[in-house]
């Protein structure tokens, strides 16, 4: 088998393994109306911190009337505050509010049980090993 080969198996392994266990990890969100979309907004603010819509939009690779459709809803929902910007007033800052920094952190409270689980039927074994590809993994993404 040559190296070319090898690599496209691995990383088509890997591509696939990343996103059956992504998708295992959105399953144990609740069913509780809110879209993937806002979820990842939510998440960008309780990373990222306060933005503006605009850099919001950008971190989340979608158009910024897009972005503003989201954040409106996310402003119904309880989930974010707008306020003034500091020092341009055409712009405004959007920032997790009380509610969505508890969304937040009851959704990753939740993924990360369901995910303990899972490692803790492995092996201390696969347990490293897991550890140091996270760490690899982490490199690729540029994080």
């Amino acid at each position: 088998m040559s190296g070319d080969t090898h690599e496209r198996s691995l990383a088509s392994r890997l591509r696939l393994a990343v996103v059956r266990l992504n998708r295992r990890l959105r399953a144990q969100r609740a069913g509780d109306g809110i879209s993937l979309t806002q979820v990842s907004a939510l998440s960008t603010l309780h990373k990222c911190g306060a933005l503006t819509p605009g850099q919001l939009a950008a971190k989340e690779g979608v158009q910024p009337p897009s972005m503003t459709r989201v954040i409106a809803a996310l402003e119904e929902m309880g989930y974010v505050e707008r306020r003034p910007h500091p020092t341009d007033g055409r712009q405004a800052i959007v920032e997790l509010s009380d509610r969505g920094r508890a969304y937040v952190i009851e959704q990753i409270t939740a993924r990360e049980i369901w995910l303990d689980k899972q490692l803790a039927e492995l092996s201390a074994e696969e347990r490293e090993v897991l550890s140091r590809a996270s760490e690899i993994i982490d490199r690729m993404a540029g994080n």
